[in-house]
């Protein structure tokens, strides 16, 4: 086998196995292989490409005797054991720049609709109801928008929101000095006192999951709309669902859920609230899967994986 070999273990545009097969690796791509068969042949490869469905865990990595890099075709990482992936030196690439741009106008379109009562009336006016006052909506202009993790993700959002005049802030646990044209710095204490809209663009950690739980709820000084197009354990949905009972929360845009896929979603206890609810609009967790962020996440990780010194590694 090459000593510079790739194993695919998921659905990837066909431009990455072209660049990178450039840089004179050998691409073995295996979308539909079983996680038993991978772990036999993982030990032969160099690097491996995965998606959101394979799971990097101590068990893989054990068995990944000569692998020098994790290439995740996205932005989230929370599906690698990160701290033991870098105990073994193996160096992890995402893609965030990738799918920016697919997320922030994600929910720049789950935001208008809820404020505007979209899905609703569409809704109504095709069983024949034409009610004007009940669909009455909100205008986004000179609102607060509060953003939670300023990442790529983040900044995008915030980038689409400039010619919407809103104020826009922005809380980051992890960094510090990231104002800009398009955000401005803030606590976590301002977020709460001041938003409109919450937007939540934070990875997936120990620290944030279930942040958004109905202590935290309670503390929002304004009635404001949710949008989450980050991670669905981010957000405790039970607690939505109370926020928009108690007429906390306006309306909330869910691309991503604590349990995905059917049939283990209709199973959870919540989910007949949250599917008959008018205030909540919600998507399979597709905000960054458009068309075009799927060549672009490809042509990143290839141009990443061009910088990299796979001799220096390991």
């Amino acid at each position: 086998m090459s000593t510079k070999s790739i194993l695919i273990v998921d659905d990837l545009h066909p431009v990455f196995i072209e660049q990178v097969e450039a840089l004179g690796y050998r691409c073995d791509y295996q979308p539909l292989i079983k996680r038993d068969e991978a772990l036999e042949v993982l030990s032969n490869y160099d690097g491996l490409v995965i998606r959101s469905k394979f799971l990097v865990n101590r068990q893989v990595l054990d068995a990944a005797l000569q692998l020098k890099f994790i290439a995740r075709a996205g932005a989230g990482m929370d599906n690698i054991d990160e701290n033991y992936a870098k105990q073994k030196g193996i160096k992890l690439i995402n893609a965030p720049e990738g799918n920016s741009d697919a997320v922030g106008e994600h929910a720049i379109g789950l935001l208008l609709s809820l404020m505007n009562n979209l899905n609703r009336a569409d809704a109504e006016v095709r069983t024949g109801l034409w009610q004007r006052e009940a669909n009455r909506g909100y205008e986004l202009k000179g609102r607060t928008v509060g953003i939670i993790g300023y990442g790529h993700m983040g900044r995008s959002f915030a980038r689409k929101l400039k010619g919407f005049e809103v104020n826009v802030i922005a809380y980051d646990k992890y960094k510090t000095g990231f104002s800009d044209e398009y955000a401005r710095e803030v606590s976590m204490e301002e977020i709460v006192k001041h938003s409109d809209v919450l937007s939540l663009h934070t990875p997936l950690t120990t620290e944030t999951n279930g942040l958004v739980n109905d202590e935290y709820l309670f503390h929002f000084k304004k009635p404001f709309f949710l949008l989450n197009t980050s991670r669905g354990q981010v957000v405790q949905t039970q607690a939505v669902l109370n926020a928009i009972n108690q007429g906390k929360i306006l309306g909330a845009g869910l691309d991503v859920l604590e349990i995905e896929k059917f049939p283990l979603l209709a199973e959870q206890q919540w989910f007949d609230q949250l599917r008959t609810n008018g205030k909540v609009i919600l998507s399979p967790h597709v905000a960054g899967w458009t068309f075009e962020s799927y060549r672009k996440i490809s042509e990143v990780m290839a141009s990443k994986i061009k910088n990299l010194d796979i001799q220096t590694l390991k």
